[in-house]
Formats: structure tokens, C-alpha cells, sequence
């Protein structure tokens, strides 16, 4: 892949044509690096890097096809304004659904149309962070390999099973029970909370649709708070239910 077209894997639909995206960042190719070599899956990375980056680079053991590219040609390729001078070209996980893949303990989240990257990024490091979570974002959701994604999920996306664009009327195909936030609803403290296939969470301004949530007979839970605001940002909510479940 020439220079240009990795400048393009900016965007998701270079992304999908490729078959690649980028972790830009020390930090984050460390653990890309660490995850590479207890995933077999996690091969043929390419690593672009400036001439400061070329010791660390090579100390890699992981077989990954090294190119040093000077500061402008790195400038030309970063998302970010002030780059390192360490990015990975890395190719997208098949994220095609083999239900025998699919852990019988894995609790599973649905995302609905989230729009925001941080949010989502934030999501999975609290997944990743807490384990034996799976993460289904529905369509018209922000792509989990934009750069921004990425770069907030701190190198969780390496590590939280992921399905891109599962209709909300495929989950009653493989779910038998639900929960989902309202402010009416028993706490999520309770034990009850626990016992769940499926845990839906909405469009920061929409929620889940009322009539899926009617269809599914989804049952409401609700983060006890002070009453002052009405409303919690869609990252703390799963957060914070997240780990509940992973407490109870």
C-alpha cells in the first residue's frame, strides 16, 4: 500500500475497500504489538515510522513490515496534528458472527445508533477493562476503526469482540430477554439486573426505539442520581451498568 492510500484509511470507505485501518501512537502500538502476539489473527501489519521510532521498531517481535518514512511523509498520514512518528497500518478483523465463537458467559451489549467516537471508544475500554463482554453496534452507527475510536479505546479495540450493523430485529432471533435504561424502572444495583442476554443502549439523543423495546418486552432499569439533571451521558450510563454486572 502506497503512502496515499494509507492517508486515505482516514476515511471508512477506504477502510471497507483496503481492508485496513490505522493506530497511530506509541502507547497504542505498544498494545498493538502486545496483542499481536497472543492473536494469530493480528498479522500482516505494516509499521510506518520516523527516524526516532526506527530502535523501538526494531525491538518488535512480532514480524511486522517496517517503513521509515521522514516527518513530512508521517505528517501526510497523521490524523493528528503534532504526530509521533509511529503509526500501524493494521487489516479489519473478520467480523463475520460464528455463533460457536460466541462464549455461553459473554454478556452482550447492543449500541443504537451511537453517533459519538469518544463515546464509543470509551465504551470498549470499559469493556475490555472488565472482560466477558461482546460489543453489537447496529447500522448508521460511528465505525469502530475511525482514528478517533481508536485512539480513545487506548488499545481496547484489540481486545472486545465486536458485530457491525446488527438490526435491532435480528436480536429476538438470539436474545430471549433484555434490559435497557429508563428512568422508571427497578435499580440496576438489584439482583436482578444480572440476569439478562442482552443490554441495550440508545442514540445519545433517541434512545432504542419505544416500539422494539415494546416488541422484545424489554425491561427498565435506572442509575439512581441526585435528580438534579434528567440525563447522563451514554459512555457513564453503559459504564456504570457495566460494572454492576461485572460485580454481581
Amino acid at each position: 500500500m502506497n503512502i496515499d492510500d494509507v492517508k486515505k484509511l482516514q476515511h471508512k470507505k477506504y477502510r471497507t475497500q483496503f481492508g485496513h485501518y490505522l493506530v497511530e501512537g506509541e502507547h497504542l502500538v505498544l498494545e498493538l504489538v502486545k496483542a499481536a502476539k497472543s492473536q494469530p489473527a493480528l498479522k500482516g501489519i505494516s509499521l510506518y515510522v520516523t527516524d526516532d521510532y526506527v530502535p523501538l521498531a526494531e525491538s518488535f517481535d512480532c514480524g511486522f513490515e517496517l517503513t521509515v518514512l521522514n516527518k513530512k511523509q508521517m505528517s501526510h498520514i497523521s490524523d493528528t496534528k503534532t504526530p509521533q512518528g509511529i503509526i500501524a497500518c493494521v487489516p479489519l478483523p473478520d467480523l463475520n458472527v460464528n455463533q460457536a465463537s460466541v462464549k455461553q458467559n459473554q454478556r452482550c451489549i447492543y449500541l443504537h445508533e451511537v453517533q459519538d467516537p469518544g463515546n464509543l471508544g470509551t465504551i470498549l475500554r470499559t469493556l475490555a477493562w472488565f472482560g466477558g463482554f461482546r460489543l453489537l453496534l447496529s447500522p448508521n452507527s460511528v465505525d469502530p476503526f475511525n482514528p478517533k475510536v481508536v485512539r480513545s479505546s487506548m488499545g481496547a479495540i484489540f481486545h472486545v469482540p465486536l458485530e457491525l450493523d446488527v438490526e435491532l430485529e435480528q436480536l429476538q432471533q438470539r436474545f430471549k430477554q433484555f434490559a435497557y435504561l429508563d428512568m422508571q424502572g427497578d435499580m440496576v444495583n438489584s439482583p436482578s439486573f444480572a440476569g439478562y442476554d442482552c443490554y441495550l443502549f440508545g442514540n445519545e439523543a433517541r434512545g432504542v426505539p419505544s416500539e422494539s423495546l415494546t416488541a422484545f418486552n424489554a425491561q427498565p432499569y435506572t442509575i439512581a442520581g441526585s435528580g438534579v439533571i434528567d440525563s447522563l451521558n451514554l459512555a457513564s450510563a453503559v459504564n456504570i451498568c457495566v460494572y454492576q454486572l461485572a460485580i454481581q
